[in-house]
């Protein structure tokens, strides 16, 4: 077994943060109103821990499971390889989710978060919230090229929540 790494990046829990992203990284915050009720709720708070965003992104997540707090992740798109951490897991009444934190090899420096939020008015609405930066040479050289890339990511992961509660 190799010996546990280090994350890339030292704000880990900030994408959870009521107050503002760090500085020093490109930020997103997106969502998308995805029902109302309880049942909504659940059917996305369940869909984000089983990594329904990210599979339904087109995205291979191993190991297999649940979201776990701590676990270590790589997601394979095509040739790349996308190592994470688990950072954070949320189990509260209104709010369900997790946030994850890159690794060395990631092609990004940062942190992401996937949560469902209901409001007081029993809406409900998948969230996305990230702070990242270049962490590989080809992410640098992209630049513009992959901030495109994590927008149309972005929007594939708001969409697959969005089908799975129908």
């Amino acid at each position: 077994m190799s010996p546990r790494v280090n994350l890339t990046y030292s704000e880990v829990g900030a994408t959870l943060a009521a107050d503002e992203l760090p500085p020093g990284y490109a930020h997103m915050d997106r969502r998308v109103r995805i029902g109302s009720g309880q049942e909504c709720f659940e059917r996305a708070g369940a869909a984000v821990l089983s990594w329904g965003a990210q599979r339904g992104a087109g995205l291979r997540v191993t190991p297999g499971g649940d979201v776990r707090e701590g676990a270590d992740v790589q997601l394979r798109a095509l040739f790349l390889r996308i190592p994470c951490r688990v950072v954070r897991v949320v189990r509260e009444p209104s709010c369900v989710g997790f946030a994850y934190g890159t690794l060395p090899g990631h092609p990004e420096c940062g942190e992401e978060a996937f949560l469902v939020e209901r409001a007081a008015d029993g809406a409900v609405w998948f969230r996305i919230r990230a702070f990242s930066r270049p962490g590989r040479w080809y992410a640098r050289l992209g630049g513009p090229v992959a901030r495109g890339v994590q927008k149309w990511v972005t929007g594939r992961y708001l969409r697959a929540v969005a089908d799975a509660v129908g």
